[in-house]
Order: structure tokens, then sequence, then C-alpha cells
């Protein structure tokens, strides 16, 4: 059963770990690959990747990409969303702190943000606007 519009912008607001997707090009079938994402109901959903990476230079070049989230328990459900690229930025600290707060339980936080700080590099924001949308329900199986 379908999820209603409400349903659906909660679900992608809980803190699920995303496949995001995105065309690698004709002779490839799209780069699927997890991913940490941030998004309230209402908005538009936004990622992390590394400033020039395979992630970053493909959804630059498609000017669009999917994310899709999913669970097992209580129910089987998933929500799918594709859209067009609202912008692409340089990230900030603030939005990097936002993502792993998110994630991780607090007494990781601090440590993880060291980690990243240290060693990820450059990164940019990539925004979404939200286009499609494809979600389910399907009960307790």
């Amino acid at each position: 059963m379908a999820l209603s519009t409400d349903e659906r912008e909660q679900f992608l607001s809980e803190p699920h770990v995303a496949a995001l997707s995105v065309s690698a090009g004709d002779e490839r079938g799209p780069l699927t690959v997890p991913i940490w994402y941030q998004y309230s109901p209402g908005g538009e959903p936004w990622v992390h990747t590394g400033l020039g990476s395979r992630k970053h230079r493909l959804i630059e070049a498609a000017g669009r990409f999917t994310l899709m989230v999913d669970r097992l328990e209580p129910t089987v459900r998933y929500v799918a969303v594709d859209g067009t690229v609202s912008g692409i930025e340089p990230a900030t600290d603030d939005e990097l702190v936002e993502m792993v707060q998110r994630y991780l339980p607090p007494d990781k936080v601090e440590p993880y943000l060291e980690f990243a700080r240290r060693e990820h590099g450059d990164s940019v924001t990539i925004r979404m606007r939200p286009e499609h949308w494809l979600s389910s329900d399907l009960g307790g199986f």
C-alpha cells in the first residue's frame, strides 16, 4: 500500500542509511552506494560527499539523483525519491556536525568529527529538489 505524503516524508526524515543512485553513463549501470543524508518534511534532502569524488562528479554531470531508504521491521516499508540538483556548495562544519549527530550516538560524535575533519578533506553539500516519489508499506511479512 502506498504511503501518504505525510507518512513518506516522516519516514524519509528518520535516520536511515540511504542508497544513492546516479547515472554513470551510457555504458554502465547507475552508481549505487550507501550514504548518510539529511531531510526535514517538506524540505530538500541533502548529502555530503568529497569534493571531486566520483559521486560529486556524476551527480553534477547528471543534474539529478535518487535516494532510497527501507526497513524490514515492524513492517516492510520503503521510500524512494528522485529529483534535480537544486544546489552544490562547499560543505560547512555545521552541516557535518548536524549529519554526524543524526547518525551516531552522542559518545561517538566528537571522535568521529575529529576523524572526519582530519581525514576526509574538502566536501560538498548536494541538495535535491524532490520530483518523483515511490513508497509502500508491504505489511508485516
